[in-house]
């Protein structure tokens, strides 16, 4: 509902020709929300509203001031702070929700203490809980996201690639005791995250992925759908499976691997460690060379490297 609203306030601004959500990439950051709430208040002068400009902000003063030439007509001028206060009603409904989840939350026993062992490092460079509080115009809050996910796993799942914000939704509807399913295959498997075979007299009558209603599994599959243009081994995992397979079994393909990570690391109470995928990509690249040599020789030539630094 939050989301709907913004794209409320993009109308408005669009049909008073206002197209300052083109120049930012959101307006319910600090420079877009301060421009608002400028307008709102009465302030019609491009210039005195690009002033409030932040310095993050790539556009310059100019462009952002072209950007703010409009009509101001009345009716779009009456349903922005509407759409704008609607915005910040629902951004406080979710803090009503961040601390009734908080109290939830407290009912489990904690898997570690994060006094006695402190949460490892933050390796992901995203905004704070405050930051994200201030953006949105919403009170802060003091439920830490990470810190309670750490707490109830004992590991540091927000480390993985797409379950940023999801550890929670994730305990839910998996819990944190993973001996329901002996191997990570049988966890993918029971989220329909792998394929299956219809075999009938030997012969396969059928091969894909079965269609089951399992949320985890839709939860997977929203963290894989995330990482299209993620700078990760499992963003260049992605890339790589839907040039290959498509979209579609890329994104189940993906799923199926960060819930084998997720599976592995709350199991087995390890870390998530980034460095794993530099092994494998060796691996990978040794495979697909041998898989030209022999091909080259098949057809009797042979494959030479060339040289790092050109002949004298």
């Amino acid at each position: 509902m939050s989301s709907q609203h913004v794209l409320h306030m993009h109308k408005a601004l669009t049909q008073m020709n206002l197209q300052i959500h083109h120049v930012i990439d959101d307006i319910t950051g600090l420079t877009g929300l301060a421009i608002i709430d400028a307008i709102m208040a009465g302030q019609r002068d491009p210039v005195q509203l690009a002033k409030l400009r932040n310095w993050r902000i790539k556009a310059d003063e100019e462009t952002i001031r072209k950007s703010l030439v409009g009509n101001w007509r009345e009716e779009h001028l009456f349903t922005l702070p509407q759409s704008r206060e609607l915005y910040r009603i629902y951004q406080q409904q979710i803090v009503k929700c961040d601390q009734k989840i908080e109290r939830l939350v407290d009912a489990f026993e904690p898997r570690v203490d994060p006094k006695e062992r402190p949460l490892p490092p933050d390796r992901k460079r995203y905004r704070s809980d405050k930051k994200r509080a201030k953006k949105s115009g919403r009170s802060e809050t003091e439920f830490n996201l990470r810190t309670e996910a750490y707490k109830l796993f004992g590991v540091d799942v927000t480390q993985i690639p797409g379950l940023e914000t999801m550890a929670l939704p994730l305990f839910g509807e998996v819990g944190r005791d993973m001996s329901k399913w002996p191997t990570a295959d049988h966890f993918a498997s029971w989220q329909g995250l792998c394929p299956d075979n219809d075999i009938s007299g030997g012969r396969v009558l059928w091969r894909g992925t079965r269609r089951v209603q399992n949320r985890a599994g839709q939860l997977f599959r929203h963290a894989a759908y995330s990482l299209h243009h993620n700078l990760t081994p499992l963003g260049d995992y992605l890339r790589r499976m839907k040039s290959r397979l498509g979209p579609a079994a890329a994104i189940t393909a993906t799923a199926h691997k960060i819930a084998v990570i997720f599976y592995t690391m709350v199991k087995n109470q390890v870390e998530y460690d980034e460095t794993i995928w530099a092994t494998r990509d060796i691996k990978r690249k040794n495979r697909i060379e041998a898989k030209l040599k022999r091909q080259a020789r098949q057809l009797g030539y042979q494959l030479v490297p060339l040289e790092t630094e050109p002949a004298a």
